[in-house]
């Protein structure tokens, strides 16, 4: 070990067992000199783990300016309770609300369009009360604000997209890791399904492609990869408890495909497994080679 990387080492442990979760300017200005590409936490709370994974790519200020109107887009797809892992981990979203906040946002909106029904889905998974608890405006999807949006992509031309989306100075992308029957797993580019209007399961034909034009048309600030817990079979609903692996690990990023391709590792895969993240790094949308990124890891007790 040389001795910069022992100096890196002895930063991120003395962050992880001396001051658990809170953010150290020194430690900011070290890694933002790095120039992480993304950021892995491990540890056993929610918000510790979201807020240092933050913390290493520089801190919310970085991301988020005084006065900003922020979309949190998490997943609310289902009528599931978070221990399922089919949506989003409540406390994560708390979390990148109040980092939001902390950071100068003037407001900052939730919302998705879930498959289930949306009041349901938005109380039982817990997303709902921990947003507005947190302060999040968090509102039901209102049909007479989408609007078609020239695409010009691959598989689609045009979609009616939520106008909020395009609307707000910042968007956070919040997706959790999981299993998928179609696209083998649903991670961040999938996550943009939840502001389309319209019949989604047109876009089932190619459903890569199509995932690649959305996620080129919807550029987020940030994505925070929720792997806290993952559903590793019968997706993306999930079905039964054993279907779940808690990971208590958040991956944080800019990159749209690095983040996918990251989170396939999860799974035992690999970015060439999904084609999503393939087609995405065809295009121009961000890097599948994890090899070429600088990747902090960190362990918080």
């Amino acid at each position: 070990m040389n001795r910069r990387t022992f100096i890196k080492a002895s930063l991120v442990t003395g962050a992880a067992f001396t001051i658990p979760g809170i953010g150290n300017p020194f430690i900011n200005s070290f890694y933002a000199a790095e120039k992480v590409d993304l950021a892995v936490a491990v540890g056993p709370l929610p918000e510790s783990i979201t807020r240092s994974a933050v913390d290493a790519l520089g801190g919310m200020k970085k991301f988020i300016s005084r006065g900003d109107v922020v979309v949190v887009k998490p997943n609310i797809g289902w009528d599931r309770r978070a221990e399922y892992a089919a949506t989003t981990n409540p406390e994560v979203v708390a979390t990148v609300v109040r980092l939001c906040y902390e950071a100068g946002a003037k407001r900052v909106k939730v919302f998705d369009r879930p498959c289930t029904d949306p009041r349901r889905s938005y109380k039982q998974s817990g997303i709902a009360d921990a947003a507005e608890e947190a302060g999040a405006v968090v509102s039901f999807l209102d049909e007479r604000k989408f609007r078609d949006v020239k695409l010009s992509g691959i598989a689609l031309k045009s979609w009616p997209l939520y106008t909020e989306i395009f609307e707000a100075d910042k968007i956070i992308n919040i997706p959790i890791a999981k299993d998928h029957g179609l696209s083998t797993l649903t991670l961040g580019m999938k996550n943009w399904m939840g502001v389309m209007g319209g019949w989604r399961g047109r876009i089932h034909q190619r459903i890569d492609e199509s995932l690649v034009d959305l996620s080129l048309a919807i550029r987020p600030t940030l994505i925070i990869l929720d792997a806290v817990r993952i559903l590793t079979a019968n997706g993306p609903q999930g079905g039964d408890l054993s279907d779940v692996k808690k990971l208590d690990t958040v991956i944080v990023g800019t990159d749209q495909v690095a983040v996918d391709a990251y989170g396939a590792t999860l799974f035992g895969l690999s970015g060439k497994d999904l084609g999503f993240v393939v087609e995405g790094a065809k295009a121009g949308l961000g890097q599948m080679d994890l090899t070429k990124l600088n990747i902090e890891r960190i362990k918080i007790s």
